[in-house]
């Protein structure tokens, strides 16, 4: 099977070798387990499974990382959710009292699904992305990375592909994980710009004076406008475009634009000439006019599903879960390499598993012999050496590099325990 294709009828004999031999789960449960500083966190932990022809298997729970394990590598589910922690484990949850079992933690959530930007792009729509768009998701993941660590003051913010057309944030710091729903609410609605359904025209409205947050938001929008808006969705090129961008401004603007681009037909140009009326407009309105603002936001502004972020008892998929339409490995995000990230350049799992076909090298076969000699820890090191032989090692790598700035908070914690535990 060439590298870049993928048959979703394959899936079924896929999986199998995925949980087997390349799933992360040492990582994975070094994650969940947040150094074990609370009793029962992992064991307490919701997964959900769903399963060939769509049979979904919620309130999953396991002891260890070996009960998880021999789990996944039973049901080789098509998709894995990730839930709360509760008051009681999941799986008992019909054994307990009524009303008792409870959604307590989880990782404060974002899902940006570009499907809820259809109305500015012209591209692409509905599931499918390309290059030009998913500027959008370089974007959101710019402004909400700032805005949660510099406005909230969390440091530890997971960024994962979702597989096909979006992109998710785990912000997995304990204060966060510790967030009431009415506290989470205020998190979302305070990040939330872009408002009103399919029949509202101006979905941003600025006021003055504009807050510190949309200032520094604009500051990322304004690096990427030109690019994204008016050379990659040509909004100020094609009539129909037009009418959707003067929709935006004040009427007496309009008639004046309007003028103006009958004579100049560059999108630059055209837009050069929008920044002009909002600065003659702010000079001499009364009241601040920031219609140039309001429409650079309204087409490269995150776009929220707010309530995935204000449930504690919300499932979101998981991390190094299959997409099953697509193929591609749901992978951590490297910040550091935002810009040239490329959803199409992210494995498939009939990639990956084609990787571990090839050839070993000489240096493996030598590995292969020492693991001979000493059987104890053999197939736990296969593993990691096996996914380090296919595409998705790098995404593994970055996976361990957040979770080594999180163990060192996890120290910090046990120390301050025992500390206080030698107090008294």
């Amino acid at each position: 099977m060439p590298s870049s294709d993928y048959d979703p009828a394959c899936l079924p004999d896929l999986l199998p070798l995925y949980y087997r031999r390349l799933f992360p789960f040492s990582q994975y449960y070094r994650w969940l387990n947040y150094g074990g500083v609370q009793k029962n966190y992992f064991q307490n932990r919701e997964f959900s499974f769903t399963l060939k022809d769509d049979i979904y298997v919620r309130y999953q729970s396991f002891s260890t990382q070996i009960e998880l394990e021999k789990e996944m590598q039973k049901m080789n589910p098509y998709k894995i959710d990730i839930g709360a922690i509760y008051s009681h484990r999941p799986n008992q949850h019909n054994t307990v009292k009524s009303g008792t079992f409870q959604a307590l933690e989880k990782e404060l959530v974002f899902d940006i699904d570009m499907t809820d930007y259809d109305d500015v792009r012209s591209c692409c729509s509905a599931a499918d992305i390309c290059s030009k768009c998913w500027t959008l998701m370089t974007i959101a993941i710019r402004i909400l990375d700032r805005a949660l660590r510099e406005d909230f003051g969390f440091q530890h913010l997971l960024w994962v592909y979702s597989g096909r057309r979006g992109v998710h944030c785990w912000v997995c710091d304990e204060a966060a994980r510790k967030l009431s729903v009415a506290a989470r609410s205020a998190v979302a609605e305070y990040l939330s710009l872009v408002k009103g359904g399919e029949e509202t025209v101006k979905k941003v409205v600025l006021t003055d004076p504009i807050h510190p947050f949309i200032r520094e938001s604009l500051t990322v929008v304004e690096n990427y406008f030109s690019q994204y808006a008016l050379q990659g969705q040509e909004i100020l090129s094609r009539k129909e475009s037009v009418d959707k961008v003067l929709a935006l401004v004040p009427e007496d603007v309009r008639k004046e634009l309007q003028q103006r681009f009958q004579n100049e037909k560059k999108p630059e140009s055209r837009w050069k000439h929008v920044l002009d009326e909002a600065s003659r407009k702010q000079s001499t309105a009364k009241k601040g006019q920031h219609f140039e603002k309001e429409i650079m936001l309204q087409y490269c502004y995150p776009r929220l599903d707010v309530n995935v972020s204000k449930g504690v008892n919300h499932l979101l998929k998981s991390p190094f879960s299959v997409h099953p339409k697509t193929g591609r490995i749901s992978v951590p995000i490297d910040l550091t390499e935002l810009d040239t990230f490329d959803p199409f350049a992210v494995p498939t799992i009939s990639l990956i598993c084609e990787e571990l076909d090839r050839p070993r090298t000489g240096e493996e076969e030598l590995e292969d012999t020492k693991e001979k000699e000493n059987e104890m820890d053999a197939a736990e090191r296969r593993k990691i050496r096996d996914f380090k032989r296919t595409s998705l090692a790098k995404y593994v790598k970055c996976f361990d590099r957040f979770l080594d700035g999180m163990a060192r908070s996890w120290k910090g914690e046990l120390l301050r325990k025992s500390d206080l535990q030698k107090e008294f």
